[in-house]
Formats: C-alpha cells, structure tokens, sequence
C-alpha cells in the first residue's frame, strides 16, 4: 500500500493522521503473537472485528514455541489437549508434541485464519498509558505512539527468562546463557558443562548434553517430583482418520481432558490420590537410578504437585552416566572457569570447573516487568498497584486500569491440563465484554475494586486445602508476598463457567462521547508503517 493509500485508509477508518501525538487510533490492540494473541485475533476476527492490530517485538509468531528451541524441546501436556479448540491439529506426529511442530502450528494458524495484515512484527510495546479523558491507552512503541480503546496483553507468562544473580558471573571466561536463549552455534561436544536449575526446561536439555558434552555438573537446589512420560509417536492410521472425521478428534480430546480433571483432586487435597502419585513417582525413581546415593539426592522433601510435577522418561537415566554430577551444596561464586559451592560433608568448598554455564531457571511469572510500562487512571503502574503480588478479577481485568485485558493473568495457571482452555475462556470474556461495550454504547469498562478484592479474597481461602498451600515448598506459583497468585485452584470448567458471560453489574461502565468511528468491516487497520 502506498503512502498516500494508507493516509487515506487511516482516515476511512478514523484514525488519527500519523503526525499525532498519540499516533493512530485502533479499537483492539494485542501484545503478544503466542497462543494467546493469535487465538484473541483470531476469534475477533470470526466475530467480525476488523479493526484490530497484533504487536511482536520478535521478528515471528510463536511465543514461548519459537523462543525455547533447546535440545529436546517438547510441550508437557498431551497434543491432543494443545492446540485451539476451532483449529484442531490432526497431524500431531507424537502424543507430547515437539516444539518445532507446536510452532509450525501457530504459523499455519497465521496462515489459515489470514492474520498477516494484522500483525505488526518487530514492533515492542514500550509503555501504555490510560487516557481517562479520552477512554483511550496511549502506546508507545518502538515503531512510534499508538492509541488503543481496548489493550489486550498477551506476551504469555513464560515470556521474562529468570537468571539468578550470583557472585562472579561477569567474570566467568565462557559462554553462558538461558535456556530459552539457546546458542545452536555452540559445539557442546568435549565442553564441561555447568546447569543451573532443574525445572522442566533442564530435565528435557539435560540428556541431550549428555550425549555429547564431556562432563555436564546439575546443580540441582530442590529435586522435581518426576513421572513416567510414556511418549509415543502416533500412528499415520489414526492421523488419517483424524483428517477425515473430525468429531473422532474432538471425542478424543475430550477424553483426554477428562482424564486430565480426574487427577487434579491429588492436588486439590485428595490424601489417598497424592499417596498414589506419589509412590508412583517413587516407583519411577528406583527403577530407573540404581546408585542409592544418586537416589538420595533425587528424592523431594515436599508434597507431591506442591512444585510443578514433571515427566521424563531419559531425565533420569542421563543422570546416571558417568560424565553427569549432581550436585545439591548452594552455589556460592562464580570464577572465570569454574562454579563455587559451599562446603559440604568435607567442610570445604568446591570448586566444579566449567566451560558452559546452562541456566534451566524458568521465568518471571509473578514480578515480570512489563507491568512496570503499564499505566492505570490513576497514573501508577500495574506494578506499582500490585507491589509484588498480582491481583485480577478472573484474571483478566484488573480495577484502575479500564479497557485492559490480561490473558493468562493472574491465578490462571494450571498444572495438570492445557491453559489453552483456559484462554480460550479469557478470550469469549473480552468477546463478552465487546458486545456488550457496542449494544451500550459503552467507552470504557472497569472492574469495580469492591467484585476484584472479594473474587480474590475467596480464591486466596479456596487455595488454603490445597497442595500448593500446605506442600512445604517454595514454588513459584507464590509471590513475593507469600501469595499463591499464578495458579486456578478448582477444576477448569469451573473457570470456564464463571468466564462464559460478561456481567456489567461488576464493573463501572463509561459512556462514549467523542470516539473515533468504526472501521469498514472488511478493511484491517494500517498502521505503524
């Protein structure tokens, strides 16, 4: 499109012209080109919404699945279970899914659903700021200023990698980097190798360095609960039949969700299922380490699902080679070739000689920075407003900040099934909520602060049976407060239930005065060229 096309598209739309301080004018604006933002674009598209634009700071679609692309990437939860309800994937090639092929998913849902003209690739958002004058967000970008009546963050919570800051680290002399920052360009074979971390990210890297790296040192703070994997790779039959009856699909999925539901009472406070689970686990261990010291270190002191419960069926046998060392003593340096730790049985510390430094650490789920860029009507940040310890109204809107709309937000995590299920119940919220905004005639919406502390306060006392309250570990479902905050402490239909209607009664409603008119129903808005 040319300039002068685009000038004249913004106008047929309503924008602002580009010399505006606040830059053009979009009814829906998305951060985030993961599950999360595509899934939101898409479903507005399929009800009609064209006035809408997807910013990506990264150069591609796929979130965390183009982020994280370590040896041995995979995704924990059943394929069946990961992908949009409205775009099923019949070509899954294993029952755990590979990211290389979650991510092929997303960009053929790009493709699909035409979303191409929507996407702003290579654009970061920078700071959003609420209008409460002209019910709008104002965006900064690196691209320039934007205006949004409805901002829809979607980055995803596993966006921030997590790196512990430890004495020394600017002087270690080798390569060192995050998981989710993988540097393919490094030949690992020969190296010593030093993993920080044993999260879920770790335990599917970890057997991978050891098939070619010369010695790779794990250490290890707290051991992860471990489950059998049993992958699989599914037969071409039943792809084909997949392909050619989808309800056969959709019978098995919700077969698998079910099946998925019926374990969450283990960490819901269900004694005899947790016992069950976790002689399972135990079960696990001993056939597969031998060394009874080995074995020791691998056993957690806390409650089965009180930390993320994980499953591999390599994690451990890797750990049992030769050129792998466990090591449990706290990290207390880092030198130019070599990891400190404190003393131990010997009393003395040691020194663990590296030439990589691997962090398997996970990521800022509970203090992420981008809240720091958020500006609420009352000229503080969402950072600012929740101190450390995020709170929403089904964890999707948050009271100060009208028109925002988080997606996978507080307390919507889950650890036993697929949170796609769960945003795709945020995402028929908005849609709700759109519609209501439209029948009304409606500016702006927000959360009464009153509906979001009481939702919140009857969540924090749902969570107290729970594994996750009572499990005696430190897991990062809690935040700096001490409150259990990432995690849906119920059973995700009923999250699903209480998301499928936009109740106005609890929020205060804005009228519109002075906004811009809609845009022609089958032309996407242009903007930051």
């Amino acid at each position: 499109m040319t300039d002068q096309n685009l000038r004249k598209a913004r106008r047929t739309q309503g924008h602002r012209d580009e010399t505006s301080p606040t830059g053009p004018h979009v009814a829906v604006v998305i951060v985030g080109a993961g599950f999360a933002g595509l899934g939101t674009a898409i479903r507005l598209l399929q009800e009609g919404h064209r006035d809408l634009v997807v910013l990506e700071q990264a150069d591609n679609v796929g979130g965390t699945w183009r982020d994280n692309t370590y040896p041995g990437c995979a995704c924990d939860v059943p394929s069946r279970l990961y992908s949009f309800s409205f775009a099923p994937n019949p070509d899954w090639s294993r029952r755990f899914a590979p990211q290389r092929e979650i991510e092929g998913y997303l960009r053929r849902c790009v493709h699909d659903y035409d979303l191409t003209p929507y996407l702003r690739l290579g654009v970061a958002l920078q700071r959003a700021s609420w209008d409460q004058e002209r019910h709008r967000w104002i965006l900064q970008t690196s691209r320039g200023p934007l205006a949004a009546g409805v901002l829809v963050m979607a980055q995803g919570p596993l966006s921030e990698p997590a790196v512990p800051l430890l004495p020394g680290m600017e002087d270690f002399a080798g390569e060192m980097f995050h998981s989710a920052r993988w540097r393919h360009h490094l030949d690992l074979r020969g190296k010593r190798v030093a993993v920080i971390g044993t999260g879920a990210s770790a335990i599917q890297f970890v057997p991978h360095l050891q098939r070619v790296a010369r010695q790779v040192t794990v250490f290890q703070r707290t051991p992860p609960w471990i489950m059998p994997r049993n992958d699989r790779p599914i037969p071409g039959w039943r792809r084909r039949v997949y392909r050619l009856a989808p309800p056969l699909q959709r019978l098995a999925r919700g077969v698998e969700y079910l099946r998925r539901e019926a374990g969450l009472p283990a960490l819901l406070g269900n004694r005899a299922m947790a016992d069950m689970g976790r002689k399972q686990a135990l079960a696990h261990l001993r056939r597969q380490i031998a060394d009874p010291a080995l074995r020791a270190k691998l056993i957690p002191d806390y409650e089965l699902g009180c930390k993320r419960i994980l499953m591999s069926d390599d994690y451990y046998p890797a750990l049992a080679q030769p050129n792998v060392e466990v090591v449990t003593n706290a990290i207390t340096a880092i030198t130019r070739e070599a990891v400190i730790t404190a003393p131990g049985p010997t009393h003395h510390a040691t020194t663990h000689p590296a030439d990589v430094l691997i962090f398997g650490t996970g990521f800022r789920v509970t203090d992420a920075t981008f809240t720091q860029h958020i500006i609420g009507a009352d000229g503080r940040s969402l950072g600012q407003t929740w101190q450390g310890s995020p709170q929403a109204y089904l964890g999707t809107t948050v009271a100060g900040f009208p028109n925002l709309f988080l997606m996978a937000g507080p307390n919507t995590g889950v650890g036993h099934t697929s949170l796609i299920y769960i945003i795709e119940s945020q995402i028929t919220y908005l849609l709700g909520c759109l519609r209501v905004m439209a029948e009304r005639g409606l500016a702006a919406v927000e959360v009464r602060a009153d509906v979001q502390a009481s939702y919140n306060t009857a969540l924090q006392r749902r969570m107290a049976g729970t594994v996750w309250a009572a499990g005696g570990c430190t897991n990062w479902y809690t935040d700096s407060q001490g409150r259990i905050t990432a995690i849906w402490p119920e059973p995700t239909w009923r999250f699903r239930h209480r998301t499928r209607t936009f109740d106005p009664e609890q929020y205060t409603l804005t009228a519109a005065h002075d906004t811009p008119p809609n845009p022609t129903p089958d032309q996407p808005a242009h903007t930051l060229a």
